[in-house]
């Protein structure tokens, strides 16, 4: 069964792209638009195999999202990449200290978020 990548972004645009590129490769792709959106599909039963999430969004931010993700039950080892405009470290660092996987910076070139797809999923 093909592995489920949940990506949340209030950029339809880079929600297209990303579910493009993800399903031409074989997986299986959720959406959610926001923070908020992203918790109550996974409250609701979504047991995606990674997550992909912005940090800038409208309401409940990355960071936040990954924190609140990673106190469900069912979600600590979860893969959760952040894809972002943001280079900073400080950002990166705030990301990682809430358990993020991993990183990419926006605008994602498809092989660079393959690989990293491939690499952390363990049937990816």
């Amino acid at each position: 069964m093909p592995s489920t990548i949940f990506i949340v972004d209030d950029s339809a645009t880079t929600q297209m792209s990303m579910e493009a590129i993800l399903r031409k490769a074989g997986f299986m792709v959720a959406k959610a638009a926001s923070g908020e959106e992203a918790v109550t599909k996974l409250q609701g039963g979504l047991k995606p195999n990674m997550i992909i999430t912005d940090i800038h969004m409208p309401g409940m931010n990355g960071i936040e999202l990954i924190r609140k993700v990673r106190a469900m039950a069912g979600f600590q080892f979860t893969p959760i990449l952040v894809v972002t405009t943001e280079s900073q470290q400080a950002k990166r660092d705030e990301a990682r200290a809430a358990k993020a996987t991993g990183w990419l910076v926006k605008p994602v070139q498809p092989d660079d978020l393959l690989k990293v797809a491939k690499q952390i999923l363990p049937n990816g």
